[in-house]
């Protein structure tokens, strides 16, 4: 009886952790395409992109470079800085 509870509960977060990637991945590839109608790129392939940054002056390529760090970054390994300040007081 015990056996079957623990794969019961281990199957169900196996199905919630693909469900978060699965989540996770729809957002990014919803973030690349708004980046790619945004900047007019009509070659939805890394070579269309590559070719509009080649085209782009510093301030533009300085601004997509942070929108790709803001959306791409990832939190771990990293404190939150509300977590520092409460550690401070």
């Amino acid at each position: 009886m015990k056996n079957s509870v623990v794969k019961g509960a281990l199957g169900a977060l196996a199905v919630a952790g693909v469900a978060m990637m699965a989540k996770k991945a729809i957002q990014r590839k919803r973030f690349v395409k708004g980046i790619f109608e945004e900047y007019g790129i009509r070659e939805k392939s890394p070579f269309g992109l590559a070719d509009k940054i080649r085209e782009m002056d510093d301030e533009q390529y300085q601004e997509l470079k942070g929108k790709f760090k803001k959306e791409f970054a990832s939190g771990c390994g990293r404190r939150r800085p509300e977590a520092e300040n409460a550690a401070e007081a």
